[in-house]
């Protein structure tokens, strides 16, 4: 039950019931007046709570911006720059929604604390009349008429000059809120294509690793290198296999190796008398270690020179001995089977394309599909039985003997081993430099035409394998198996492309190789429709003389938010009038509609405070 009105009539009769409902009536005042102190109290709490949030988060979005990544080489990849530039798109989000939290602090002492404790004191503090009665008994009747009239209207008051400041402080705090979800609507592409270059840049972290530790477990060991300019790479003692009238010999010279301009020098120690000692120089192709089974001598490997149409058979004097002269001279190891061509014959081409078939036919859904390992046995056992030069070719891939992890490697390996054999890889090593500079251009048309022009420069049955290759990868069904185009390219990079050079700098841009590879795989039908027209040259890209500067995602591409526009109307209004239309005029009012309610929908709202505002905002604001 409420309380009875206090009639005025009663006031001057003064009767212990008079009495005993106005002592209701001014401990009621107490009571709201105690409730009103302490929502004072938690409110500065709340705000100064909200306000140490804010500028924590504020002190460690700045941080984040401070920050620059650094990085190794002379490019990044798009998804390295994602992410070298995902602090600062983090910090700029971050720094949105707290200068909204600090609007909100801001304000908060003007929307909450203030009207309260003004109606605490300038209500509630006036109706203490029990001191000015007991002073004016002359007047006392005129002042208790008053004073009941002064108590009824606090009352009355209360019911919106309390609950009005409250709402208008949650209204900002759910404003926020608001917002901040809209944010987060905003942030989720951003979020996702900054996950893919994530593991795009994982996937071309793993894919390097393991070349880059056997290239510094190579590194640790004891070598006579010279890097200086000008001297030999690496010199000593060998002895170079020759054929004679009589057989075969070994003949012991002095070698030199310069690495910079890959010569080999041989001086023969054993000179004839009256002879003139007899320099030879070869230009260095490549460097291959031999097979213990192949040749009766240890520690052999064999050179290829421009000046000779056979290889150099040389022995080291010992394994390590050989190890740093294969080391000098970039050498690789022998294939692990014998392939009967050293050239891409309609043999490779039969197991290339049933391999495909089979894959297509039997295993395209397969999860991880080129990424899962066969074993080691069964994919030479295959590759063995398919290139016997007895019957090559003669291999039945439906007959069970096979699973698609066997052949998916044997494919890979293939292409791998057969590039030893031919020296070069598939996309040769010539055009390894214009490939890689292409796949580093910022300029998106000019990676396309650039690489479509250089795919028109490979030999014939290159280009040939290559298009098999990729209309297969092409229709990997990547919605089943998960390997998307840029996983494929981690994959077959490595394959299809190779550095001439082992070095740090050539491993680094192994994440180059596979974005060439999934350009390839991406447009495939513009690539291999046919070569580019004679008269439309790629587009020259402009010179760069600092590293490059793009942000393909970022989450500054929304919309940009504008403000509300507000009008104000007459705040002069008298109490009675505003009361009757069910509003107060509280001088708070103008700061809440400027900094609580800025988001809102584009419609007229009829605010607590009376004042009409429309906001030309982006839609999913309160209302």
């Amino acid at each position: 039950m409420g309380h009875p009105p206090l009639e005025f009539s009663d006031c001057y009769v003064d009767s212990p019931g008079f009495r005993e409902r106005l002592k209701c009536y001014e401990l009621e005042l107490d009571r709201t007046s105690r409730f009103l102190k302490d929502v004072i109290r938690d409110g500065k709490d709340v705000i100064g709570a909200i306000k140490g949030y804010s500028l924590a988060v504020q002190k460690f979005s700045q941080t984040l911006q401070a920050f620059q990544f650094d990085f190794i080489g002379d490019t990044l990849t798009d998804d390295e720059i994602n992410i070298a530039e995902s602090f600062r798109e983090f910090a700029g989000l971050l720094q949105e929604v707290e200068d909204d939290r600090m609007m909100l602090v801001q304000n908060a002492s003007d929307l909450l604390i203030k009207p309260l404790e003004k109606f605490r004191k300038e209500q509630i503090g006036v109706t203490k009349a029990d001191e000015q009665m007991d002073k004016e008994r002359l007047n006392f009747y005129d002042s208790s008429v008053e004073y009941v009239y002064q108590i009824q209207q606090v009352q009355e008051r209360k019911k919106f000059d309390v609950v009005e400041p409250v709402l208008a402080f949650l209204q900002s705090i759910l404003t926020l809120n608001n917002l901040t979800v809209e944010m987060t609507q905003d942030f989720l592409p951003y979020k996702q294509e900054l996950q893919l270059s994530l593991q795009n840049t994982r996937n071309h972290f793993d894919s390097t690793s393991e070349e880059m530790e056997e290239l510094m477990k190579r590194m640790k060991q004891p070598s006579q290198i010279v890097k200086m300019h000008g001297r030999a790479t690496i010199e000593g003692y060998l002895y170079i296999q020759e054929k004679r009238a009589f057989g075969v010999t070994w003949v012991k010279y002095y070698c030199k190796y310069l690495k910079e301009n890959k010569l080999f020098v041989m001086v023969p120690i054993e000179q004839k008398p009256a002879t003139k000692q007899n320099v030879t120089e070869l230009k260095l192709k490549a460097c291959i270690r031999r097979k213990s089974e192949s040749i009766d001598k240890r520690f052999c490997f064999d050179i290829e020179a421009y000046e000779r149409h056979t290889p150099v058979t040389v022995q080291a004097l010992s394994e390590a001995s050989r190890k740093q002269w294969m080391e000098a001279m970039d050498g690789k190891e022998p294939p692990f089977f014998s392939l009967p061509a050293v050239e891409l014959n309609e043999v490779g081409f039969k197991f290339v394309r049933k391999c495909i078939n089979y894959v297509e036919t039997k295993g395209i859904t397969q999860e991880g599909l080129y990424r899962t390992v066969g074993s080691n046995i069964q994919v030479q056992r295959l590759l063995n039985a398919f290139f016997d030069p007895k019957c090559p070719g003669d291999v039945d891939f439906s007959s069970g003997d096979w699973d698609s992890k066997t052949i998916t490697s044997a494919l890979k390996f293939y292409l791998r081993t057969h590039s030893c054999i031919l020296i070069h890889p598939l996309m040769t090593y010539s055009l390894h430099r214009d490939l890689i500079l292409a796949a580093k251009s910022e300029n998106l048309d000019f990676r396309l035409g650039t690489i479509h022009l250089l795919v028109y420069k490979l030999p014939e049955r290159n280009r040939e394998m290559l298009e098999v290759l990729v209309r297969h990868l092409v229709c990997s069904h990547s919605a089943e198996n998960l390997m998307t185009p840029s996983n494929m390219g981690v994959i077959f990079g490595p394959t299809l492309m190779r550095a001439e050079e082992e070095t740090v700098a050539a491993m680094l841009d192994i994440k180059f190789q596979n974005i060439v590879v999934e350009i390839l795989i991406e447009e495939y039908s513009k690539i291999f429709s046919g070569p580019p027209e004679e008269n439309s040259a790629p587009p020259v890209p402009p010179p760069r003389v600092v590293p490059r500067k793009r942000q393909p995602i970022t989450i500054s591409k929304r919309p940009p938010r504008t403000y509300p526009i507000l009008q104000m109307q007459n705040p002069e209004r008298k109490w009675k009038r505003a009361r009757s239309e069910g509003i107060s005029d509280n001088a708070h009012t103008d700061e809440q509609i400027k900094n609580a309610l800025t988001r809102l929908q584009s419609r007229p709202v009829r605010c607590v405070s009376g004042i009409s505002v429309r906001l030309k905002v982006r839609s999913g604001g309160l209302s």
